[in-house]
């Protein structure tokens, strides 16, 4: 087993207590489980629904996944989603670590690999369980192809790699599988100034796959589900989202804030590298130039989206990271540097303190009492001082490799405490306990109040829960009795309503979920 085999297990074996004890989070994971159960039920295969409503928001490949395993398993296997969000990051970090290795290093390389793995949002991305992990290793999968041909040294199936690539990315979650290479690679072109060469790449062939692979996704949507639900999947979710978006509608700014943090803790680095490698136009090579033109020109796209999240910008995380790396190198070992490497390194030295003070000011209860998190706080601080010490002499590449490794390996720590707090992620436990109650009761009804999207429930409770208002609450006809009412703790605290009905009947609580019993 070589040395990166071996890294790349170690990385595994991280994440690895997150993927076996961690429950599904009730918003996004628990409603995609929820849409995959009902095309199951309903026998649909290209056109999905969550609870009788249409849900084109995603396209089919990631709810594929999910019911792929659904019935392999019979069960929704956190372990085997996790693979698909996991794995794709592996997957990235190990092409753009082939992209340079005839650059940098081997150490270099593993200061950009540790740079990625680490980034906030990078690594965030990979637990979760959504298709952004996906969508961004077929990005990255289509450039490299892209600059593979770009620069003589493409293989024969190339050609046909390429808009297989591209397609699969639109296949996982939508326009920006197009969007961001189609741009990245005219944006280059430009600076190349070979635009005419544009057909090369997106001439007959390319666009014939995609034409052809597309023409038969749309056709399968309009066998199942009409003129009615394609028109939501080509207009509702592409240009109404990008023009005047009905969901997650932001600033233009957006990204210029959100990148601070998405690639914390290297944000003060990557990004004070490439603004002083533009100021000292230091893209003299091909692949300097392709990288630089995928992180501005997406950057910019994005940003023209009325539609945005942080992160979206995912795909061009792999380049902010790898760029910053070449330049890196150029510049030498400039003090500001030291500088910027130091600031992320003395926040994780008060890690430790800071919780342990933050308790005295704060409830923290949950997170103070748990020795693993303690320990896992002491590592960060202990990082910290070791790479500040690092900083002082002068080792800078040690500096850096020795934050992420201890990053990784608090990681690893946390996620060992993961059942302890499986509690206040997901409801699994809260439903297990409702289904103990209403077999006592020889069945119940299920009912929810104040709680979004609540109705996901019944991918742990078998049967649909009925929403009720809090108005609902006290209208004798509203509430088929025995039933069971799930709320949450804000809800119950911002509302005398729901205060005054739950008084005096038996309630169940996990973390800060709750559901009462109603006779």
């Amino acid at each position: 087993m070589n040395n990166k085999a071996i890294r790349y297990f170690l990385y595994s074996l991280a994440f690895l207590p997150i993927f076996i004890f961690r429950d599904f989070s009730p918003n996004n994971e628990l409603r995609y489980l929820s849409i995959a159960d009902e095309a199951l039920h309903n026998g649909s295969i290209f056109t999905f629904y969550n609870h009788g409503l249409i849900y084109a928001d995603k396209p089919p490949l990631y709810l594929w996944i999910v019911m792929l395993g659904k019935t392999i398993f019979g069960y929704h296997s956190m372990f085997f989603l996790s693979i698909f969000s996991f794995v794709p990051a592996l997957v990235v970090v190990c092409i753009m670590d082939k992209w340079v290795e005839n650059l940098l290093s081997e150490k270099e390389r593993l200061i950009g690999e540790l740079m990625l793995m680490t980034c906030g949002f990078f690594i965030g991305t990979a637990i979760v369980l959504r298709m952004d992990m996906l969508m961004c290793m077929f990005i990255v999968l289509a450039l490299y192809t892209f600059f593979r041909r770009y620069n003589g040294e493409g293989k024969s199936g190339d050609s046909w790699l390429f808009p297989i690539f591209v397609f699969m990315a639109l296949l996982t979650k939508g326009p920006m599988g197009i969007i961001v290479p189609l741009v990245s690679i005219v944006v280059f072109l430009i600076l190349k100034k070979e635009l005419k060469t544009i057909g090369r790449y997106w001439g007959w062939k390319t666009l014939a796959v995609l034409l052809t692979l597309c023409g038969a996704w749309f056709a399968g949507v309009y066998a199942e589900g009409g003129s009615q639900y394609l028109n939501n999947l080509l207009f509702n979710q592409t240009v109404n989202r990008a023009v005047n978006s009905f969901h997650h509608q932001e600033p233009f700014y957006y990204y210029f804030v959100t990148i601070w943090y998405s690639l914390a803790p290297w944000s003060f680095l990557v990004i004070g590298i490439l603004w002083a490698g533009l100021k000292k136009r230091m893209a003299s090579t091909d692949l300097e130039r392709f990288f630089l033109s995928v992180t501005i020109s997406t950057f910019a796209i994005l940003s023209l989206f009325s539609s945005k999240l942080a992160v979206y910008l995912l795909p061009a995380f792999p380049f902010f990271v790898y760029l910053s790396l070449l330049w890196f190198k150029k510049l030498g070992s400039p003090r500001w540097i030291y500088i910027l490497v130091g600031i992320p390194a003395g926040l994780l030295c008060i890690a430790l303190p800071g919780i342990i003070i933050a308790q005295y000011f704060i409830n923290i209860s949950a997170l103070s009492s748990s020795y693993m998190v303690l320990f896992a706080a002491f590592i960060l601080s202990g990082t910290g001082i070791l790479t500040l010490r690092y900083l002082y002499k002068h080792h800078l590449n040690v500096g850096i490799i020795t934050m992420g490794t201890g990053m990784l390996l608090a990681v690893f720590t946390v996620s060992l405490a993961v059942p302890q707090y499986n509690s206040m992620i997901g409801l699994n436990q809260l439903c297990n306990q409702a289904k103990e109650t209403a077999i006592k009761k020889g069945g119940v009804n299920y009912y929810y109040c104040e709680m979004t999207r609540a109705s996901n429930l019944d991918v742990y409770l078998g049967q649909e829960l009925k929403k009720l208002r809090i108005c609902d609450l006290y209208k004798t006809n509203r509430i088929k009795t025995p039933a069971i009412l799930f709320t949450f703790n804000k809800a119950i605290e911002r509302n005398d309503s729901i205060q005054v009905f739950i008084k005096g009947k038996k309630t169940c609580q996990t973390g800060i979920y709750y559901y009462v019993e109603i006779e």
